[in-house]
């Protein structure tokens, strides 16, 4: 069935389909056209112009959005969505002056998140995630990254990947998925890290690409959890079974890992907030999309990705939520695309590119998502009235949202 928007008040992200990321000041430019029509068939964009040119015969629906912004679908590239529980104690500690490596020393973090998961049924942890997929499909995202990790035992770890396959068959959502069982370390394991790599390297690992479970590999590459030789050891081992690296690094730290990942032809390296002169020369010559997670930065109160110098190196740029029930307890793009522009002085052209093309980039959806193009999926926004796009991130905490639409259909 064609159906047919007409009178946009401007079409954001009009690109042509040889184009699949922006970098530098490129991402200064976002196409638009303003008095448009959208015409799509089923799931897929059919055609795009100036009013004056909208087609007018053979339409079976159409529909108006007078004074309304057209935009493609937040893209956000990594998220932890599938867990259980919450952890607002451990928020309440950290108002009480306890850092995040000080929690996790203690037993909380990412381990009282295995320790619950664990504990909880695998239909439990799909009704309990499916609520927050819908939360955010809501707020305008149209292709998500999921990751495991929150399990840190093979059978958790398969129950997660279980979870993120069935969300994929039952969601109109584009979903990624991604093995991180380097997440951190389990309590029975804090003498012998190897033991533990070892096995996911023998044990779980196997299971995952068995099961064709996970589409790419994470680790988080961090002082305290693995390091940088850590990470080769399991991209290495995850190379024969054709799993692409996201890997998280420099959070807190600037080990080496994005050299390495960057080596390793990671599709991107996410985090960011302590980069050095190395970390952006290495990304100068490579495929691998910085991402930055300001969402966790605000949470958690630990300084923003330099997104600002990362473009003006001349690199590309993404963000995403980092969507998790202990940094960053949110998956709202708008407020990441609104707190990019304030907190990391980039431009909302650059934070629009940088949650939409530049998003399904980062999780290998280029051809598909992230962009009004012709043969591109029909997943797209429609804003309230509002005055222009900038007006985003400037009215932040607001919802400025009057339609989500996911492959073709309106979202209810």
């Amino acid at each position: 069935m064609k159906t047919l928007y007409l009178n946009i008040r401007e079409l954001l992200q009009v690109r042509e389909d040889n184009i699949h990321k922006v970098d530098g000041k490129d991402m200064q430019s976002l196409p638009t056209i303003k008095n448009a029509f959208l015409l799509i068939e089923d799931d897929l964009i059919l055609d795009f112009g100036e009013m004056k040119d909208a087609p007018k015969k053979n339409i079976e629906n159409v529909v108006d959005v007078r004074n309304k912004i057209v935009l493609p679908s937040w893209c956000d590239s990594h998220t932890h969505l599938v867990y259980a529980g919450n952890r607002e104690q451990e928020f309440v500690d950290r108002i009480k002056g306890l850092t995040y490596e000080e929690i996790a020393n203690k037993g909380g973090g990412i381990l009282n998140s295995a320790k619950t998961l664990q504990q909880t049924t695998e239909g439990e942890l799909y009704e309990q995630s499916a609520k927050r997929l819908e939360e955010v499909i809501k707020l305008g995202t149209g292709a998500i990254e999921i990751k495991s990790g929150y399990g840190l035992t093979t059978e958790a770890e398969l129950k997660m990947l279980k979870v993120i396959a069935k969300l994929k068959k039952n969601y109109p959502i584009a979903i990624k998925s991604t093995f991180l069982g380097a997440h951190a370390v389990p309590t029975e394991f804090k003498e012998n890290k190897d033991a533990y790599i070892s096995k996911i390297i023998n044990e779980t690992l196997p299971k995952v690409a068995q099961g064709k479970l996970a589409d790419y590999i994470d680790v988080f590459c961090e002082k305290g959890y693995f390091s940088v030789g850590d990470m080769e050891a399991i991209l290495f081992a995850s190379k024969k079974y054709d799993l692409t690296p996201k890997v998280h690094v420099n959070q807190f730290n600037a080990i080496g890992g994005i050299p390495a990942a960057a080596r390793h032809n990671a599709l991107s390296v996410d985090h960011l907030e302590v980069m050095e002169d190395r970390d952006f020369d290495s990304l100068k010559n490579s495929n691998t999309m910085p991402v930055g997670l300001p969402l966790c930065s605000f949470f958690l109160g630990i300084p923003y990705t330099p997104a600002r110098k990362i473009i003006d190196n001349g690199l590309p740029f993404a963000l995403a939520t980092d969507h998790n029930p202990g940094s960053s307890p949110s998956g709202n793009m708008n407020l990441v695309v609104a707190t990019a522009c304030i907190k990391m002085r980039i431009t909302p052209e650059e934070a629009i590119n940088a949650a939409t093309i530049n998003g399904a980039y980062a999780m290998g959806l280029s051809e598909t998502h992230g962009s009004i193009t012709k043969g591109k999926k029909a997943n797209f926004i429609v804003t309230k009235e509002i005055p222009s796009y900038s007006y985003l991130p400037y009215d932040f905490g607001n919802n400025n949202i009057d339609m989500v639409v996911l492959d073709g259909k309106v979202v209810s």
